[in-house]
């Protein structure tokens, strides 16, 4: 397999450039504040424009269907290019997405602006968390896994309160977020025009555009576990896009763009915070834990949605975002423990591919059954799917092996080239 070569980016002490670190966790703060700030919008849509539920949910089909295709395709490309050419089309595809989205009367309008966000968070997803592994610091140990698992929900939490804010308090409810999203998407495109890249350009970037899913020989026993938590946590958080926007309305009697925006960062930014404390635990561990809290937390959302009880709603939305985070972070560390360079991208794009499917078929399922169905039972099979997948990780997690000598380079041996 041929590896990505390492670029001349390193200080005479052989540490990645602050620069190039600090540039992609901004960068990709700055792209999911971006597809974080339609959000506390949809109920305006509803409201203003008609749109139903099941159209709410499409959107949330077509954006993850998007990245879904894009990983597929692209998801190894910033090993050939280097990490910053793709990084910088992955901003300008949400750039594109957020120009679209100022101009919102229709749901086709809507769908196709959250499709172009839906291609740039794909890429941003594999190229970016992958500039974000190599630039990382070496101390301390946990901070590479923790940024580049976490820094997407730390971007969807802020774009989501900050979006609820500006609708609900700001002039031009409609448009504001996203002028703003614009202005920091342009100044992340500068942060990484001017940050060294990770990674050479090397020959193969045409070969890695056929839709292949590979992973290192090492990964393949955590798979099962890592599909478990991340079907179930990110086909919660579609669901906190799609239906919370409904249900904090009419379950819940509240008609705030901002509450609904710290709903749904309620979710995002406790896995945030909870990230860190995964590296207190063995990658296993992490992954146990953080399932039974997220469950516990999903316990909490049913039984407030059944009472119409919005304190006890986002109390339970907290404990299920640590939860979360805390399995995410356990998942990320133990997919990561002794890979390559030439590894990260393609991991990664096997991540956000379980990632964005758990948030599509679920989201596709549910919006056909919203005809039928009232949201409180779509609430309670989203529950049903999370304690499944909780006694699945609690039996079945382990650790990562570590290989060495002849059996890491067998290993390596079975991954095809690209």
């Amino acid at each position: 397999m041929r590896n990505a070569a390492s670029a001349p980016n390193e200080d005479r002490h052989g540490r990645p450039s602050r620069l190039a670190f600090l540039s992609a966790v901004l960068s990709l703060t700055a792209a999911f504040v971006a597809v974080g700030s339609t959000i506390p919008l949809f109920n305006v849509y509803r409201a203003e424009d008609g749109f139903t539920n099941a159209g709410i949910s499409m959107t949330v089909v077509a954006y993850s269907a998007a990245t879904i295709s894009t990983l597929l395709v692209l998801g190894r490309l910033s090993n050939h290019v280097g990490r910053r050419p793709a990084a910088l089309a992955s901003l300008g595809l949400l750039l594109l997405g957020c120009l679209v989205l100022l101009n919102v009367h229709h749901i086709d309008v809507l769908i196709g602006g959250r499709l172009l966000m839906g291609l740039g968070a794909g890429l941003a997803s594999s190229s970016l968390t992958a500039y974000i592994v190599d630039a990382a610091p070496a101390k301390p140990a946990w901070l590479a896994s923790v940024a580049s698992s976490q820094t997407v929900m730390l971007g969807l939490a802020v774009g989501a309160i900050a979006s609820g804010a500006l609708v609900q308090f700001g002039p031009w409810p409609r448009d504001l977020v996203y002028l703003i999203s614009v202005g920091l998407l342009l100044v992340s495109t500068v942060l990484i025009a001017i940050s060294p890249d990770t990674v050479a350009p090397v020959p193969g970037a045409w070969r890695s555009l056929r839709p292949t899913v590979r992973v290192p020989a090492r990964v393949r026993p955590l798979l099962a576990v890592t599909a478990a938590v991340l079907l179930s946590t990110w086909a919660t958080g579609a669901f906190y896009q799609a239906f919370v926007p409904a249900l904090v309305e009419d379950q819940l009697r509240t008609h705030s763009p901002f509450v609904l925006g710290l709903v749904f960062a309620a979710y995002m930014a406790p896995s945030a915070l909870g990230a860190p404390l995964s590296g207190r635990f063995a990658p296993a561990g992490a992954q146990r834990i953080g399932m039974v809290g997220f469950c516990a937390g999903w316990t909490g959302i049913i039984a407030a949605i059944a009472t119409g009880a919005l304190p006890l709603f986002i109390a339970a939305t907290i404990v299920a975002g640590a939860g979360q985070g805390i399995a995410i972070s356990g998942t990320t560390r133990g997919l990561l423990h002794t890979g390559s360079q030439a590894d990260r991208a393609p991991v990664f794009a096997v991540v956000y591919l379980l990632s964005y499917t758990g948030a599509t078929v679920p989201s596709l399922i549910s919006g056909q059954l919203s005809h039928s169905l009232s949201l409180p039972k779509i609430a309670l099979g989203y529950g049903a799917s999370a304690l499944v997948a909780t006694l699945f990780t609690v039996m079945a997690a382990r650790n990562p092996q570590t290989a060495t000598g002849r059996h890491e380079e067998r290993a390596q041996r079975t991954v095809p080239s690209p």
